[in-house]
């Protein structure tokens, strides 16, 4: 199982790459990036830094671990530019790039910035046709497609990815469309949820797996969760009735949950940073040597 650490998206990049540093450094396998401009608010003043050039940035100057955004908004460019730039980003990280890729969702980003936002069928038909726009220009020399939305005339994709197979993610837990689409492209799959969420989401996928002809160990599974390691029982107790998938408890109660993700089929836990406060650095450290050790 791996252990990835996905950083509050508003911090600049100094910290973001201390962060990085220090979770390379202590064994966690990898560090993920929200795709967004702004905060999901009326208030959007919030310095709030661009995923990818901050992820160029992280690849250049982290070694080892796997970085990849969680996830890329569709809407926001043509998955022919998309596909150049994880390309890229895989040249500089020598193969270490995960593309996390939605339908997008935040509204307010698409207002303030002009961007079309669709309706919410419209969102997943153009990421369908993305995914296959992405692996034919990332598989083939020359790619041609003929789309609703995207169009390629003999495309070239030059330099390849180092990864002969780089990772394509698809994030969200819709069971009939989502998860269809992953099934049908994705090399790896994440979703927000608890234990019983994952276990139910994942008997869609592989139903879905099924229908396609494809086997389901073939998509690596990851879940995102918000993580309060604390002895206070209550207040655990409290935050696990959270309407947001939370994991909470002191280092036994937190291992053993971990511990059930593990056994329900999770590959990947995906820790935000969100709710860790200034003990994060102390609190991280907790966690991979403590914990998620076992």
């Amino acid at each position: 199982m791996r252990f990835s650490l996905w950083p509050l998206p508003s911090q600049d990049f100094v910290t973001v790459r201390h962060l990085a540093e220090q979770v390379e450094s202590t064994g966690w396998d990898g560090v993920w990036l929200a795709d967004h401009f702004m905060p999901n608010a009326e208030d959007t003043s919030t310095p709030w830094p661009e995923a990818w050039t901050t992820l160029a940035g992280l690849a250049a100057v982290v070694p080892r671990i796997r970085l990849g955004t969680l996830v890329t908004g569709n809407t926001y460019r043509h998955p022919a530019i998309l596909a150049k730039m994880a390309a890229t980003v895989d040249h500089i990280s020598q193969g270490r790039v995960v593309l996390g890729l939605g339908s997008g969702w935040q509204e307010n980003e698409h207002q303030k910035y002009g961007i079309d936002f669709f309706s919410t069928s419209e969102r997943l038909a153009r990421l369908e046709e993305a995914c296959q726009v992405i692996k034919a220009l990332w598989g083939q020399a020359e790619a041609t497609f003929e789309g609703k939305f995207y169009q390629l005339q003999a495309a070239p994709l030059e330099p390849k990815p180092v990864q002969k197979s780089l990772p394509l993610m698809i994030g969200g837990g819709g069971e009939r469309v989502t998860l269809k689409i992953t099934a049908q492209y994705a090399d790896e799959w994440n979703v927000w949820g608890t234990v019983d969420t994952l276990r139910h989401k994942m008997t869609i996928l592989d139903r879905h797996c099924e229908a396609v002809g494809r086997d389901p160990k073939d998509i690596q599974r990851s879940a995102v969760a918000l993580m309060f390691l604390t002895d206070d029982d209550k207040f655990a107790a409290r935050m696990r009735d959270n309407a947001q998938a939370t994991i909470a408890g002191n280092r036994n109660q937190v291992r053993d949950i971990v511990g059930a993700y593990r056994d329900a089929g999770v590959d990947e836990l995906i820790v935000p940073d969100f709710t860790m406060g200034e003990d994060k650095q102390e609190i991280l450290d907790v966690l991979i040597e403590d914990v998620f050790s076992a």
